[in-house]
């Protein structure tokens, strides 16, 4: 478990800087409450533990579908699948923009949540704050994807909890500095910083690939299974 925790954490802390970037006015906006330093504290504490709280969510339910292919044999097939994946988003990403269209569903999906998501941004209220974290784990974010792909590779749904948890963990110090401090950091610095976003991908998916070759290496390319046959032996009794 601890690996996983750790390899999140490492991701959430680089991709940290791609937070900033993207998610930076949202957390600038937040409904604080102003009056002293403990509720602002503890109101960006909250925002930021529900984001984590959705991740954690999220990984139980991807770790449940990569325990699947897992039980088929089909993990590292499925670890390789998604580091190519986000080598091709990675370098087909402006194409990829301007000619996908996103399913009607989806779009829908994603409106009312950024309405549900205005509408608490008027209540300054600590359970407003708690929502609003929850809700801001579920949009559209290519490093959550990144994150969510790592998740499903672990074959496992603890060590999927585990590895989103630590996502959501690396991500908290940035973000709730960025909520708690205001504006402490100037907007062309967010953009600039957004640049080491694309290498964040490279390294995702380069891991990916690596652990699904199955080289050996403990804990990043560990060897996997892939005879489908288990021996079972039966006690009879005397």
């Amino acid at each position: 478990m601890w690996p996983y925790l750790t390899a999140g954490l490492a991701l959430g802390i680089l991709g940290s800087f791609h937070c900033v970037g993207m998610c930076g006015p949202l957390a600038l906006s937040l409904p604080l409450k102003n009056d002293n330093l403990w509720s602002k504290f503890l109101g960006s504490g909250l925002y930021n533990a529900g984001r984590v709280i959705t991740y954690s969510i999220m990984g139980l339910v991807f770790g449940l579908v990569g325990e699947s292919f897992a039980f088929f044999g089909f993990q590292q097939w499925l670890s390789i699948s998604l580091g190519g994946l986000i080598l091709i988003f990675l370098f087909t990403r402006n194409y990829s923009r301007t000619q996908l269209n996103t399913p009607g569903w989806i779009s829908r999906f994603f409106t009312r949540l950024r309405t549900s998501l205005g509408r608490l941004y008027t209540h300054k209220t600590y359970s407003s704050l708690l929502l609003i974290g929850l809700l801001n784990g579920l949009l559209p974010c290519g490093l959550v994807y990144m994150a969510m792909a790592g998740s499903v590779a672990s074959g496992s749904p603890v060590y999927s909890v585990s590895f989103m948890a630590g996502f959501g963990l690396g991500t908290l110090p940035a973000m709730w500095a960025l909520a708690f401090f205001g504006h402490f950091m100037a907007a062309g610095t967010r953009m600039r910083l957004r640049r080491v976003y694309p290498y964040v991908m490279a390294l995702m998916a380069g891991l990916l690939i690596v652990r699904g070759l199955g080289l050996g290496i403990p804990y990043l390319s560990p060897k996997m299974m892939t005879d489908p046959k288990t021996r079972i032996e039966c006690v009879h009794p005397n």
